[in-house]
């Protein structure tokens, strides 16, 4: 499967996206300022430039992992996975070696709750994702969870 988020407004704070999956649009996304970070950009450059926590990832190819979330295990929305959450590391490497750790997709409505993380959901707000918790179990049950079952690498490609 085939998720890539095509980063459309660019503003002060936050970032605002599409979400594709093979190709088809499927909701919009909230992230983090984008500071032009690329993988293809030294370690070393890419920590110069990034600000904690107010700073979306580098544009680039990922893998989605399913892994267990220590700080999200416990929450309504993770139950049906059994706490797990997808994780993004590098395509290449397989490992969260592009100057970030942690970076997941989950739930939030704005770029302040996110620490690099993106947020599926609907940009009908200024700043904004609603319906973040919707829009995330719709993308784990009907796309995430069946290519996970299907035995499918699963790719993030931010554009």
């Amino acid at each position: 499967m085939k998720v890539k988020v095509d980063r459309f407004a660019k503003k002060s704070t936050y970032t605002v996206g599409h979400c594709y999956i093979d190709g088809k649009l499927f909701c919009d996304t909230i992230e983090d300022k984008d500071r032009g970070l690329t993988l293809d950009m030294p370690l070393r450059e890419i920590q110069e430039k990034k600000v904690y926590g107010k700073t979306a990832i580098p544009r680039g190819l990922y893998t989605i992992a399913f892994t267990l979330s220590e700080k999200f295990k416990n929450r309504a929305w993770t139950k049906p996975y059994g706490g797990k959450v997808p994780l993004l590391v590098r395509a290449t490497t397989g490992k969260e070696d592009f100057g970030y750790g942690g970076v997941r997709i989950h739930p939030f409505n704005t770029a302040e709750e996110s620490l690099g993380c993106i947020a599926l959901g609907e940009n009908k707000v200024v700043g904004k994702v609603i319906n973040s918790t919707v829009w995330f179990k719709k993308f784990m049950d009907e796309h995430f969870m069946p290519a996970i079952k299907r035995g499918e690498k699963v790719t993030l490609e931010v554009v």
